[in-house]
């Protein structure tokens, strides 16, 4: 599940996202709920909508919370991330908004990235100014926690990502790579099925999911530090 949850990140590495950026409109309540269900049915394309026709929350947030920070291409990557998270947990059948939830996630991720920054040279104070908002008043760590959600999540998602990229592009052979940037659409496609990436390679289905199988078992041990 862990590494499923990193192979999620990693497509977000090659979200582009600006503030000037035209986004996808919003979903219907009713569109909304039917991708949640096909994507609760394994449809990856869903996935994606979802993800596309929600960025624009990711950049409200980032554009009303956290205006003056300098980073802002590095906060409209950690939230989209947040963003991600939200789609792939989010129950329909819980009946909450999944707006009201994605923000909730989007913040939290924000937020863990402040800390996993200041954690390294202070303790961190809840009171603490981290930002100031759009009309220039001070933001504070307790602005921003959410205390009806567990953020004690301690994953350093963009720096499994980085190592996942590394991997990708310095270790696997040109078949295995390419077969993975197919199937996971790290090229800013969708996604591909088994069948449709051994369809454009003229192998086997089978080979395929021997090959994908086989690189993404080697890309979590060294990811976590087991292979060298």
């Amino acid at each position: 599940m862990m590494f499923s949850k990193l192979i999620v990140s990693l497509v977000c590495f090659f979200l582009s996202v600006s503030g000037g950026q035209s986004f996808p409109p919003p979903l219907s309540p009713e569109e909304e709920r039917r991708l949640f269900c096909e994507f609760n049915e394994g449809s990856m394309e869903a996935r994606r909508i979802l993800i596309e026709h929600n960025l624009r929350l990711v950049s409200h947030i980032v554009r009303k919370y956290y205006s003056s920070n300098k980073n802002q291409e590095d906060l409209l990557s950690i939230g989209s991330i947040g963003l991600v998270k939200a789609i792939d947990s989010f129950n329909i059948k819980n009946g909450a908004r999944f707006a009201t939830y994605a923000a909730k996630c989007i913040q939290n991720e924000i937020l863990m990235y402040f800390r996993s920054q200041k954690k390294l040279n202070y303790e961190v104070s809840i009171n603490e100014t981290i930002d100031t908002d759009r009309d220039g008043n001070p933001l504070t760590y307790g602005d921003i926690i959410s205390t009806e959600d567990n953020i004690a999540e301690e994953l350093d998602v963009r720096m499994k990502c980085k190592k996942a990229l590394e991997y990708i592009n310095k270790r696997l052979g040109e078949r295995e790579r390419r077969i993975i940037i197919l199937r996971y659409g790290l090229n800013g496609e969708r996604p591909l099925t088994q069948r449709e990436v051994a369809a454009i390679l003229g192998i086997s289905r089978s080979y395929v999911s021997r090959i994908e199988k086989s690189a993404l078992s080697d890309m979590r041990d060294y990811i976590n530090g087991k292979l060298t």
